[in-house]
């Protein structure tokens, strides 16, 4: 289970800002193995204290485990001719990061694994990132002996839109009945620098299908936008950005929304920090009325969703389809890293390094 991760506590911080910013993938950065770790040095502390704002750390680990048990416990019965399953988690830049995991699996002897990008929608900063560490650890040894296939999208499964969609169903029962059609519903992502979507990548495309899909699945109740959030630094982004999406809204006179977080699976600092208290307390000082859908975590709809995923690619790979997507094997039109296209052709001979 692939993801970026958090610092489980606040002790951690400055090892998960250094990781981040040393990520070529993510932010490419001139000097890197210089500049990384002196952005992380001056932006620690800042950072340190909105971790202790959310309780003193991400809960992306627990929630991330919790999902993985409750995932397995159902594949052994959707598919029991793999049976038994077990669960590993791979962050890219906190603990339990992916050399970690690799141990775990050698001592489990692991055979067969699939690598289940915990992004529904695909960026090369995010799952991009998260295959290419696999597939660097693997040409070290790291992952050796071991038979790969690759979840690499899952931003329109019916399951997951239903367990966003109920959600939100719930976050709109908190306004009075008679004023709730008028509240606008804003479908917050991860924002890119438009340095990686005009190299053409797909993520942009693939949370508007995620947004379509889970209006459908509303029947259109309620007007709505598609808002970016999380941008770092003065280069161009894709906007608009949330908190000027909610001032926009107030000046206009729309005094209601629901924040649905719908590239973030797990709560962590973007919707525990972020999207509570930051956009919530600008919302309330426009004297708007903002109300967060639930992140998916514990919910048993999301979980089934996730098994039936695996069960679904389990059941593909019985009937001959190849290790990987036809869509991953694509790699962005304005793509110049070497690293990508040789993950692609490692993962598509099922990780034969």
């Amino acid at each position: 289970m692939l993801n970026m991760g958090g610092p489980s506590t606040v002790s951690e911080t400055h090892a998960f800002l250094k990781n981040l910013f040393s990520d070529g993938d993510l932010i490419p950065l001139p000097f890197q193995s210089f500049l990384a770790p002196w952005i992380a040095k001056r932006r620690t502390p800042q950072i340190e204290q909105q971790y202790a704002d959310i309780g003193g750390g991400s809960p992306i680990l627990r929630w991330t485990e919790t999902q993985g048990e409750g995932l397995v416990a159902l594949l052994d019965e959707l598919h029991p001719a793999t049976a038994p399953h077990k669960s590993y988690v791979a962050f890219r830049y906190a603990h339990p990061l992916a050399d970690e995991t690799a141990r775990r699996m050698k001592e489990d002897r692991v055979k067969d694994a699939i690598a289940f990008t915990q992004y529904p929608q695909y960026s090369c900063s995010t799952t991009g990132s998260s295959l290419n560490d696999i597939y660097r650890k693997s040409k070290s040894g790291m992952f050796s002996g071991i038979n790969w296939s690759v979840i690499d999208r899952w931003g329109t499964h019916p399951g997951f839109v239903e367990a966003v969609s109920q959600n939100i169903e719930v976050a709109l029962q908190k306004f009075p009945e008679e004023k709730r059609s008028d509240v606008v519903l804003l479908f917050s992502a991860h924002s890119l620098p438009m340095s990686v979507v005009n190299r053409g990548d797909p993520y942009v495309l693939e949370v508007s299908a995620t947004v379509a899909a889970v209006m459908d699945r509303l029947g259109h109740t309620n007007p709505y936008r598609l808002v970016w959030q999380s941008q770092v630094g003065p280069s161009a982004w894709m906007g608009p950005q949330t908190r000027d999406a909610l001032k926009g809204l107030a000046r206009l006179g729309k005094m209601r929304a629901v924040l649905v977080p719908i590239a973030f699976t797990s709560d962590h600092i973007e919707t525990l920090y972020e999207l509570d208290l930051e956009y919530g307390k600008e919302a309330r000082e426009l004297g708007m009325e903002v109300h967060r859908a639930e992140s998916l975590n514990g919910s048993p709809v999301f979980i089934r969703a996730l098994a039936d995923i695996v069960a679904q690619h389990l059941k593909d790979g019985d009937a001959g389809a190849p290790p990987t997507s036809v869509q991953m094997g694509l790699r962005c039109p304005g793509c110049s890293n070497a690293t990508c296209a040789q993950q692609k052709s490692f993962f598509a001979r099922g990780g034969s390094v």
